[in-house]
């Protein structure tokens, strides 16, 4: 075989590749392989994400994306940071973003700096704000300081309105290895809040699964009075949930958890509601992969794939929360940071 044939030939397997990754998405769909969900449209307000981009220092910082229809998302502040951490390891993951009932605005975080390694933390960080403009750091909250000495591990933190108990039920994951007891499983752990400066109860854990495997990145969401509880499954890199009648449990596992619709590995999941439909888009972290993808549902336990035509994470967001704006909150942040288009 000449020189020529050989490159001719190479061209085109090159080609056929090529031709055949483009295509296939587009066969698989047609045929019904991939369903993807209909995009819902909505109905009021925008959307405001919180997210981190990395693995190094400067990485380890909230930032700011918004959106108009809750799918694609813009970063604002040219992707830079929108708050600086001042307290703890300096370095935040895993940013939760949600809104107060007295109308205010904290951000829990993972204080912890990956580059000390992933069992070297003990802390969650708080931030507070009136008008997603100003931010205070609230303070640190430190697992040893409320009868887990021995914690290597609190990540992922979140919190939801317990109407029974009248205060915030705070979530996380936590991990202790103790000289005694080894190591234990990083499950999900919680405690009772008012203030998220300090602790009114005697952290518990709220969901470890039946398996025994490790459960990480709990999200809580409540729709028709029952609490769905979408988790990590550590082991596996898939996204399970478990259901429950209340906030703080207990929480009963399905005979299939298993949510998430993506061959690949996943965590950093986080669900919300596209305004004025019953429609539900999930956010899951590819960290294997390097992207973010979506998946929507409608009735809290069988999901489609979103096409990604409809959004384009390209800013590099890992794990991540999203919450609800109105037009003029939108309107003032664009206002203060910019949007990454008009840098």
């Amino acid at each position: 075989m000449s020189r020529k044939t050989k490159i001719a030939v190479i061209s085109s397997i090159v080609v056929a590749i090529i031709l055949i990754a483009t295509a296939v998405p587009t066969v698989l769909y047609v045929t019904g392989i991939i369903d993807f969900a209909e995009k819902a449209e909505s109905k009021g307000g925008k959307y405001l994400m919180t997210y981190f981009t990395g693995n190094e220092p400067e990485q380890e910082r909230i930032r700011f994306a918004v959106s108009e229809d809750g799918y694609d998302f813009t970063p604002l502040n040219g992707n830079e940071p929108i708050i600086t951490q001042t307290l703890g390891t300096k370095s935040a993951r895993d940013p939760y973003i949600f809104k107060a009932q007295d109308g205010s605005y904290y951000i829990l975080a993972t204080d912890m700096k990956s580059e000390d390694g992933w069992s070297s933390n003990h802390r969650l960080i708080v931030w507070h704000s009136y008008d997603l403009l100003d931010w205070t750091e609230v303070g640190l909250i430190d697992m040893k300081e409320y009868g887990l000495p021995d914690t290597v591990r609190a990540w992922a933190p979140q919190a939801i309105w317990d109407k029974s108990e009248n205060a915030y039920m705070l979530y996380w994951a936590n991990c202790e290895n103790s000289a005694e007891n080894g190591w234990s499983g990083t499950v999900m752990w919680y405690a009772y809040t008012t203030d998220f400066r300090t602790l009114t109860t005697t952290p518990q854990i709220l969901f470890a699964p039946e398996s025994g495997k490790d459960a990480i990145d709990a999200d809580i969401i409540e729709k028709d009075g029952v609490f769905y509880m979408y988790y990590k499954d550590e082991n596996e890199s898939k996204i399970c949930y478990a259901t429950a009648a209340k906030p703080s449990g207990p929480y009963v596992e399905p005979k299939d958890p298993v949510v998430s619709v993506f061959y690949t590995n996943v965590e950093g999941n986080f669900i919300y509601n596209i305004s004025g439909t019953d429609s539900y888009v999930m956010m899951l972290d590819c960290y294997s992969d390097g992207k973010f993808v979506l998946q929507q549902t409608e009735n809290m336990t069988s999901f489609k794939r979103v096409d990604p035509k409809y959004y384009d994470f390209d800013f590099s967001p890992r794990h991540g929360s999203v919450i609800h704006i109105s037009d003029a909150e939108y309107d003032a942040l664009i206002s203060r940071y910019g949007k990454q288009e008009d840098q």
